[in-house]
């Protein structure tokens, strides 16, 4: 099993690879198109600016997943004790453990942060992350019908979200 730590700048092509694979071939992420390792450099550097964290998985390969949370509707300053987190697998280890591991050593941080409430956002057909988020105690908070578009299809996407213990 991979270990977790805090994600460096030479993380980042295995970040990037997991990232674009994911954008190719799901729809985990409403993209359209490969992003740079420009793009994610200046995401993880924006994450650790605003004091959030960016976690990687580490195995015998490099990066095997990474996880992160942000800001949620980041322009109006109620939703200060929100974020909505991210978690992304290396196709090869998808279903072994490792996303529950970065979700999970999200938690404690996000508590340290005084986060209230952890929030996913996944599209409705993936099954099997509705029910990754659940064992981890989220619950469906919404439904957005046909709010994205990717592979010629109309999305819907779920809302789930998790309390913080404090």
């Amino acid at each position: 099993m991979a270990d977790i730590r805090g994600a460096e700048l030479g993380d980042l092509p295995g970040v990037l690879a997991i990232y674009n694979e994911i954008i190719a071939t799901s729809t985990a992420v409403y993209s359209d198109a490969p992003v740079s390792l420009e793009n994610r450099r200046d995401w993880m550097e924006g994450r650790r600016r605003q004091g959030f964290p960016v976690l990687v998985g580490i195995d015998q390969r490099g990066v095997a997943g990474f996880s992160s949370f942000g800001e949620f509707r980041a322009a109006f300053s109620g939703y200060r004790h929100s974020v909505e987190h991210s978690v992304h697998i290396r196709s090869d280890l998808r279903g072994q453990g490792l996303g529950r591991k970065l979700v999970e050593a999200l938690f404690p941080l996000a508590s340290a942060m005084g986060i209230h409430v952890m929030i996913g956002a996944i599209d409705a057909a993936n099954a099997g992350s509705i029910r990754f988020h659940e064992k981890l105690g989220f619950t469906r908070a919404g439904l957005f019908r046909e709010v994205g578009r990717k592979f010629d299809r109309w999305l819907d996407l779920v809302f789930m979200q998790r309390f913080i213990e404090s």
